[in-house]
């Protein structure tokens, strides 16, 4: 991470927590229309437009010791797997044998020799050519080459692997941005899958997003955990191109230290702007980070219907070498479980609101802005033509978007 990006979030907490008002010329924003939470239309464009294009991420390369290993993929309503090949990249394909449609791999993840059609028996290797079919006789003229498996775009961030189903979509790492400059401190080339967790949620998938772009919440719900050491009043925000953010907030007392990571090994080279703090990055479309000099979660946001979400929890560590990994992570692990359950206490209360007459939109402060940005992007990606102009947001924060 440059050393000017370091110097400017110092100036921005700093600039925060002593401003009286929001800077000048910051726009008073519109409200976020509620129809954009529960009008089948509109989650609708979102699945077409967003989910089944964005890159997503699906898996860590721990996932994948071996050639054979593979992972089903089934968030966008896809059927995909990944899998290690004998040259170790791991590709995606659709989980979909190119006779009849019929599976390739039956489980959720697992290991195979071979990657078989369960249903007459067509056969690919790792890379999705088709090597073997039954009956090769009855297929006159016919040519292998012509029906190997339909790859999806699988790139990696460091051991971290995203899919997208868009075959046209940029490269992976221009996509992120400034993202993989801000990560190089964290020597993701070297960090392991600690856990994963799941939760389902009963509420529209940004219902409970938008609570995590934000610490204006901090007082009201996490009275006895996250508000006791960290000061949401100097919170400094960065806007990227893309969708993406990064929201610094100040701990209490500089010299506090979080009792949950005393102890666990550390990434030695992590500045200590980011140890002494709270760094939280939004990944466009669905990935909140809280870093840290000892590891980190995703936090990943999924879609199931207009009014529940799966909410998957994955963390990662500086490889610990061989043997178990630290058993302070099971005190770390629950520690953010107990404020996960703050997060999302209200959720089936809040979803019954704004499916109700008495919910008509969203009017977000200058605190909440991240919020803005991220619906500002989602009508880029769907585009002003088959957008409804009265669930569209009005451009507003294009100035105040940083170009790094």
């Amino acid at each position: 991470m440059k050393n000017e990006t370091l110097e400017r979030i110092e100036k921005g907490m700093a600039y925060e927590s002593g401003r009286q008002t929001p800077p000048p010329g910051f726009p008073k924003l519109p409200k976020i229309p509620g129809g954009r939470y529960v009008d089948p239309a509109f989650l609708a464009l979102e699945q077409e437009h967003l989910w089944r294009k964005a890159w997503l991420y699906a898996g860590h390369m721990d996932e994948f010791p071996k050639a054979g290993s593979f992972k089903m993929f089934t968030r966008t309503g896809s059927p995909i797997f990944l899998v290690r090949g004998r040259d170790d990249v791991v590709r995606a394909f659709y989980n979909t044998c190119q006779h009849r449609g019929g599976p390739l791999v039956k489980k959720d993840c697992g290991s195979v020799r071979s990657l078989v059609c369960g249903y007459h028996g067509w056969a690919y290797d790792f890379e999705g050519k088709l090597i073997g079919m039954r009956d090769e006789r009855d297929f006159p003229d016919f040519k292998k080459e012509d029906y190997g498996l339909r790859q999806v775009r699988c790139e990696r961030f460091g051991n971290w692997l995203f899919i997208s189903e868009d075959p046209n979509a940029e490269p992976l790492l221009e996509t992120l941005g400034p993202i993989p400059e801000h990560f190089s401190v964290f020597d993701i080339d070297n960090l392991r899958l600690v856990e994963s967790e799941n939760f389902e949620v009963a509420c529209n998938v940004k219902v409970i997003q938008d609570a995590f772009l934000e610490v204006y919440h901090l007082r009201s719900i996490h009275q006895q955990t996250v508000d006791r050491f960290l000061d949401h009043i100097g919170t400094s925000i960065m806007l990227w191109e893309r969708g993406h953010s990064l929201m610094v907030t100040p701990n209490r007392r500089p010299d506090w230290v979080d009792p949950g990571t005393v102890g666990m090994a550390e990434i030695d080279t992590v500045p200590d702007l980011i140890r002494n703090n709270n760094f939280s990055y939004n990944i466009f479309p669905n990935i909140v980070t809280p870093t840290a000099h000892t590891g980190m979660p995703f936090i990943l946001f999924w879609p199931k219907t207009e009014n529940t979400m799966s909410l998957d929890v994955h963390w990662f560590a500086p490889d610990w070498g061989d043997g178990a990994r630290d058993p302070l992570w099971d005190t770390r692990i629950g520690n953010f479980d107990r404020i996960l359950e703050e997060d999302t206490q209200f959720a089936p209360q809040i979803q019954a609101s704004v499916e109700s007459p008495g919910f008509s939109g969203i009017p977000l402060n200058y605190q909440e802005r991240r919020i803005y940005h991220w619906h500002e992007e989602l009508d880029r990606r769907i585009g002003s033509s088959g957008l409804p102009t009265r669930l569209a947001v009005e451009p507003k924060l294009e100035e105040f978007v940083l170009r790094e």
